[in-house]
């Protein structure tokens, strides 16, 4: 065991003389409170620590004990439904032993020791087991059935299997290795965080993940496995839109850290997630989800390592053959943290003052994201998709974490502050917001849902473009010096925003929205725009045009439930055509 002894106090480092012997990444446990800490840097016999607990009370010449082990996180039964910090300590179980003023220095495992698991093999004695394959199974909620799988590097023929209810750490069985060395399976397992979990293939990213939301799933859409940034200033909805993805994506697991939040916020999160209902099962949301709580106020290091947790947790999940997603809420006040530790590492400062490996680390995080066959002799297909928010100051998102996390990830969905103050939610500028998976989702669109899907996309996309051109035009010359063709392109972007864009998240109906309605409100608010078109070159009046009462119908029917939506739909589809029928009779007849 290496033993050192503490030389330099600054905040959360602590430098620690006589740990020659210890390699990067350990834990440590400091001081007589036996406090939490982790080696990111070593000189000689001093080494660098990063400390996840308030270091105040702490004096040079104190102990510092290395446990020889990397931080690591506890994989097995009891991870859904549980709150966890930044270094995965039950908050739940902490709050029950010593209330709201938790003491430094307490230490508990991640998983209750004392929760029996029903545990039902899958496999029998005599059967030959390679690394991640499926030993037995766990019903850990409703919703979720956890595949308890052999560790990595662990193989071997099964000499007894047991069904029966066991704690984590207890034996359901023995394997024997081909050394002919007896080993026990347990239920629970660990995984360092920083180091992402194998896998025998990445596989390219082919199918959406569906969020429910226009915005999203039309113009920027995600793939399953896919990265995702969504940059905003205060205000614009970033959380929102991070919660109405963790409540409508069509994922099996959902991780949501809160890194670095406020804390009222983190509140909100703990306090509305139970109360949630999954819309898949009628279940509470909580069900299927793990949260990992850092609020601002607690130590800056553990801030550091919540999303290496959070994104470890992901992947054992992925390993199962899960579809998981992961909410990173904000990785800004992760790099402030990162910055904070390279500060009182006195290292050459990059530009604003954040280290020169921002890039590379935020690299390690999204990275670790993507779709997988897993180990195993009969594989499974599994996903992470990585969706962090960034806090850019002043919503400038030309600082170094915003530019660095768009070198990185494929879609970027941009919150603008005028159409947050416009009350237009979500707030996602069409404009600035991009999918890079566009290109490899158009053949499973097309085959799913509609093989004009993309071709609408674009048109909606033209639409667009050309209001925000024209809106310059007006700007300069007023409305009423444009052609009646391109009032009509003001009218119909107006329908195409408010009306297929705008989604109001407290609506029980409007809160989310199936492709099959997506795609049959954006083919009603087009053939709004081509019929009218239409109308105008045989000689209708924009005036006429301006005044259809069907309009008010369309901007209405998004509000209409899923079952009642195709009779809707036809029906204000054919008062279209008899409006603008009766007004052409009306005016030509003139």
């Amino acid at each position: 065991m290496v033993k050192g002894i503490i030389t330099k106090i600054s905040g959360p480092l602590v430098v620690a003389s006589g740990m020659r012997a210890a390699s990067m990444f350990d834990m440590v446990k400091i001081g007589e409170l036996g406090l939490t800490g982790e080696i990111i840097e070593i000189h000689g016999d001093k080494a660098s620590i990063q400390v996840y607990e308030e270091t105040a009370g702490l004096r040079p010449g104190e102990e510092v004990i290395c446990t020889g082990l990397p931080l690591s996180v506890e994989l097995g039964p009891g991870l859904i439904k549980s709150i966890f910090d930044g270094i995965q300590r039950p908050l739940e179980e902490m709050y029950r032993i010593q209330g709201y003023n938790i003491k430094r220095g307490l230490t508990l495992p991640a998983l209750d020791r004392k929760i029996k698991w029903h545990f039902s093999p899958a496999c029998k004695a005599g059967d030959v087991l390679s690394e991640g394959d499926v030993i037995g199974t766990v019903k850990e909620t409703e919703l979720v059935t956890q595949r308890i799988m052999l560790p990595k590097g662990v193989s071997g023929t099964v000499k007894e299997i047991r069904e029966g209810d066991f704690t984590v750490d207890e034996p359901v069985g023995t394997l024997t290795d081909a050394r002919g060395r007896e080993q026990d399976l347990k239920m629970m397992t660990t995984w360092p965080i920083r180091v992402g979990r194998p896998y025998a293939q990445k596989l390219p990213p082919t199918e959406p993940l569906s969020t429910g939301q226009r915005n999203i799933d039309t113009l920027c859409p995600i793939a399953k496995g896919g990265a995702a940034a969504i940059p905003g200033p205060f205000g614009s909805g970033k959380t929102v839109v991070q919660h109405q993805l963790a409540k409508w994506a069509q994922a099996d697991i959902v991780v949501y850290i809160g890194c670095g939040e406020r804390g009222n916020e983190m509140t909100d999160v703990l306090n509305e997630f139970p109360e949630i209902i999954d819309p898949r099962s009628g279940k509470s949301l909580m069900e299927r989800t793990v949260l990992i709580a850092n609020t601002s106020d607690m130590p800056v290091a553990a801030r550091e390592a919540s999303i290496y947790t959070g994104i470890t947790i992901a992947e054992y999940f992925r390993d199962m053959g899960y579809d998981v997603a992961i909410m990173a809420d904000s990785t800004s006040r992760w790099a402030e943290a990162l910055r904070e530790m390279s500060g009182r590492l006195e290292e050459m400062p990059g530009e604003e003052g954040y280290p020169a490996y921002l890039g590379s680390r935020l690299a390690q995080f999204y990275e670790r994201a993507g779709m997988v066959h897993t180990l195993g002799s009969r594989p499974r297909t599994g996903s992470v998709t990585a969706i962090g928010a960034v806090s850019p100051p002043g919503g400038d998102i030309s600082e170094p974490v915003s530019q660095a996390t768009l070198r990185i990830v494929k879609v970027f969905w941009g919150l603008d502050s005028a159409l947050a103050y416009a009350r237009h939610f979500p707030a996602i500028n069409w404009l600035n917001s991009y999918s890079l998976y566009v290109g490899s989702l158009t053949p499973w669109f097309i085959k799913n849902i509609a093989p004009d899907w993309i071709e609408k996309r674009g048109m909606m996309m033209k639409l667009l473009q050309k209001e925000a051109e024209l809106n310059e035009i007006v700007k300069l010359v007023g409305v009423d010096a444009l052609s009646a063709q391109d009032r009509l392109v003001l009218n119909a972007t107006r329908s195409i925003r408010e009306d297929y864009l705008q989604q109001d998240a407290m609506d029980d109906v409007d809160t989310h929205a199936s492709y099959s309605k997506m795609y049959g409100l954006m083919s009603l608010v087009l053939e709004y725009y081509t019929k009218c078109l239409e109308a105008i070159k045989r000689g209708v009046s924009f005036r006429g045009i301006d005044h259809l009462t069907v309009t008010e119908r369309i901007g209405r029917i998004k509000f209409v439930p899923e079952d009642r939506f195709p009779a809707e739909l036809e029906d204000v589809r054919s008062a279209l055509d008899n409006e603008l029928r009766e007004l052409e009779n009306r005016e030509l007849s003139e």
